[in-house]
């Protein structure tokens, strides 16, 4: 009686084990399914947006050395406000350096109106490379001011910055002041955005005393709490949404690989943001504003950049 006893508990504990291996077995095949699934989504998604610079080939060797030793990658965001067919101007230029080994993220905007050498066009408007060039010469007279290597560059409609943060369900940010803008008003203090709050909230500059330097800080404000959101758990539901703005949106010369290297090495070096601003003043010649850079201040930056990628 006792050993009929015990091979029913027996039997009932392997059919237990059973149908837990069984429900264990569907899950994996759903994550493994969904893995897959995202996986081309992605694929998709990178090879749509993907749009490589002149300049590539010759920075390749470096570009893969640096990813491969985990050194301290430079990145070129260019917001950019234009009209559909318009290649429009850089209404936003971020640079970013990724240093895993310190894990540390410096970042500073370059305002639009500083006057610069763009090559094969003398001294103008640093955002009027775009007009001129695109990416490729915008990256190039960024080069050129900073004295460094822009290993990869990301250019965003600024419309997609809209798209982009209502993907991510929003972005946290803190307001230094009161204003309005276009129909928003934005209180003193801890603010959760959404797409067209953000959008505007990065625009604002006539009320803020301090102009487009102000509005550079908004703007880097943005930018890292939509990469604090990117990195989250919480995002990863929401990356079909994710994807979309970003395809619909962006283009970089980033390919799948190296995209994959930045995510796994590198998404520690957010970890600390470090915030410059570039100090210069206005200036008005030949009837045109500029903001005017000395090249004490442009020599300062470039000892910033080169000890924050640890280079001697």
């Amino acid at each position: 009686m006792s050993s009929r006893i015990e091979r029913k508990k027996t039997k009932g504990k392997r059919k237990g084990l059973k149908i837990a291996l069984s429900i264990l077995a569907i899950i994996f095949i759903a994550i493994a399914g969904y893995g897959l699934y995202l996986y081309k989504q992605l694929d998709d998604t990178v090879s749509s947006m993907y749009n490589p610079l002149e300049s590539d080939q010759e920075k390749k060797d470096e570009v893969k050395e640096r990813l491969d030793n985990k050194d301290a990658i430079n990145v070129l965001l260019l917001g950019i406000d234009a009209e559909e067919g318009e290649r429009g101007r850089s209404d936003s230029i971020i640079f970013l350096s990724l240093n895993p080994n310190t894990e540390e993220m410096l970042m500073f905007s370059i305002p639009r109106d500083t006057r610069v050498e763009i090559p094969g066009r003398g001294l103008d408007k640093i955002n009027h490379a775009f007009a001129f060039g695109g990416a490729d010469l915008s990256v190039q007279t960024v080069e050129n001011f900073l004295d460094t290597t822009v290993h990869f560059y990301s250019q965003v409609n600024m419309m997609g910055l809209k798209d982009g943060v209502d993907a991510l369900g929003g972005v946290s940010v803190v307001n230094e002041r009161s204003f309005s803008q276009e129909g928003y008003h934005f209180e003193e203090g801890e603010l959760q955005l959404s797409g067209s709050e953000a959008l505007e909230y990065a625009r604002m500059r006539n009320e803020d005393p301090r102009g487009d330097l102000g509005r550079n800080d908004r703007q880097q404000q943005i930018i890292n709490s939509m990469v604090q959101e990117a990195l989250s758990f919480e995002s990863f539901t929401r990356i079909d949404g994710v994807l979309e703005a970003a395809g619909n949106n962006v283009e970089t010369n980033m390919q799948m690989d190296e995209m994959r290297q930045l995510f796994l090495n590198y998404r520690g070096s957010n970890k600390q943001t470090i915030n410059e601003d570039i100090s210069g003043s206005g200036d008005r010649i030949g009837g045109v504003w500029y903001y005017i850079v000395s090249e004490q201040e442009r020599s300062r930056i470039q000892n910033v950049i080169n000890e924050h990628m640890d280079i001697q």
